[in-house]
């Protein structure tokens, strides 16, 4: 999985997700605007994340491991039991 480039900096957050609270959209594909990178950080249990785009890969994400969502490629996750998570969106750092 890549990391967050160095030249990006946080600018805002969903709130705390847990596995009734997530929206359906997240479940589904979906991607993220131009330019904007998401760090997805899971505060307790498991959440797999699934990126679809150039090809297949899944990892799962626990608080010690965040999953990285590159600008524009299809992804979602899936709910494998009881979890918190949220997401951070990251973009270029303003001067």
């Amino acid at each position: 999985m890549k990391a967050l480039p160095p030249e990006v900096a946080p600018y805002k957050r969903t709130p705390d997700f847990n596995q009734d609270t997530v929206p359906k959209g997240l479940l589904g594909e979906h991607t993220t605007a131009a330019g904007v990178w998401g760090l997805i950080k899971v505060t307790k249990g498991r959440l797999l994340y699934r990126m679809l785009e150039p090809k297949v890969e899944e990892h799962m994400l626990d608080p010690q491991h965040s999953g990285v969502v590159e600008p524009q490629l299809k992804h979602q996750v899936e709910i494998v039991g009881d979890v918190e998570f949220h997401v951070e969106f990251h973009r270029a750092k303003v001067a």
